[in-house]
């Protein structure tokens, strides 16, 4: 009785003993990271996951010193051991964001050239995931082989691991593609954190890319979610991946008589009396002249592309304005030439004060060779009349 008494007296005060040391050293360090970026990140970050294993490494300890003393049982030891391994993954895991933290906080996105920061930021995200599943499955790894019955189905294991591997690679084909296709992503630069990509006719900015997904925030606020191996196999636009700068384009539509120089003297003014335009193009052209109008096409740059949607949106604005309040007879119009009613006998066409007869080649049912037969044929009486808006009736 006196032994036990004693080993829980021991193991109390290890305990004790390792939670005085880490809030001591915690508070150390918490001190210190007020002038140190590092150290407040570490202080908040592994505070826990250090004081859950030096505490439990102390109980081990004071237990393992009076297993001679007092009947421990085996389950004890082995589960302090499994503890012992999780909390050291734990402090692992911990340090590697710390260091992943720093090395984000170095790169700023929220910068007008940001496109290597971005890149950066892509890679560390996803080599962060990276990291946690291998720091889980190599924790799971050193736990299972503490089993004695696991080291001993070890040799059957590694001799049907050929089968088993093929058999995995099948059953989860789809997952390891998109696994791959994350870390190819990550590091080819094809898409990246906060890239303008418009996808499935959607037009949006990545907002999350990890092994398996990838979230693209529309801009209506509106999520979509596509696998990884869509980037890999399918093609989309990216407008940012060379830069955050972007082209645009407002189409109107005006009469042929509109004047094409004052138009673009006014597209000059919209531009140049906005922040939204970056000062690199500002063009008017005709590109199209059919039907009556003239397609006038304005391509105008900005910074981003949420810039350009603003300052497009304001180009069509402001011209469509000025036509109307300038130039009201450039607006589009429809043209009509309306003639006398006609009358047809039987394959020509009487006009007043026309000829009746034409030329044998400027017919088809009726002149010289078998004309006339078509005309009996598919004329039917003699006489018939066609009105101007109805069609052809007899």
């Amino acid at each position: 009785m006196t032994s036990l008494l004693t080993a829980l007296l021991a193991v109390v005060t290890a305990a004790g003993a390792a939670i005085v040391l880490v809030e001591t050293v915690h508070w150390i360090v918490k001190r210190l990271g007020r002038s140190s970026p590092l150290l407040g990140d570490l202080a908040r970050t592994a505070h826990k996951p250090f004081l859950a294993g030096v505490t439990i490494f102390a109980v081990q300890q004071a237990v393992r010193g009076f297993a001679d003393d007092i009947p421990v049982p085996a389950w004890v030891l082995h589960g302090l051991v499994l503890l012992l391994i999780g909390t050291v993954a734990w402090l692992v895991g911990a340090l590697l964001l710390v260091l992943e933290d720093l090395a984000l906080a170095r790169w700023r996105t929220d910068v007008p050239d940001n496109m290597k920061a971005r890149r950066v930021r892509t890679q560390v995200v996803v080599m962060r995931r990276v990291t946690i599943v291998a720091i889980v499955v190599l924790t799971a790894g050193v736990m299972l082989m503490t089993f004695p019955e696991v080291r001993a189905l070890g040799a059957s294991l590694l001799a049907s691991a050929g089968l088993v591997s093929v058999i995995a690679a099948v059953a989860a084909q789809s997952t390891l593609g998109n696994l791959i296709a994350g870390v190819q992503l990550a590091f080819s630069d094809a898409v990246r954190i906060d890239d303008v990509v418009v996808v499935e006719g959607e037009w949006g900015r990545i907002e999350e890319l990890t092994l398996t997904y990838v979230a693209v925030q529309i801009w209506d606020d509106r999520r979509l979610m596509l696998p990884t191996s869509y980037f890999t196999t399918k093609p989309f636009q990216n407008w940012t991946r060379t830069g955050s700068a972007v082209l645009g384009t407002a189409e109107i539509d005006v009469d042929w008589s509109a004047p094409v120089e004052p138009l673009r003297a006014e597209l000059r003014a919209v531009c140049e009396g906005t922040d939204l335009w970056d000062g690199r193009v500002c063009v008017l052209q005709v590109t199209d002249a059919v039907g009556g109008m003239i397609r006038l096409r304005a391509l105008v740059s900005a910074h981003d592309a949420g810039s350009l949607w603003d300052l497009r949106c304001l180009v069509r604005e402001r011209m469509v304005a000025w036509i109307f309040e300038h130039r009201r007879d450039s607006l589009p119009r429809l043209r009509a030439d309306v003639a006398p009613g006609e009358r047809v006998l039987a394959g020509r066409v009487d006009r007043p004060g026309g000829d009746a007869e034409a030329d044998d080649d400027s017919r088809v049912f009726g002149g010289a060779g078998d004309g006339d037969e078509r005309a009996a044929a598919f004329g039917g009486p003699e006489e018939h009349f066609i009105p101007a808006t109805s069609g052809m009736r007899q």
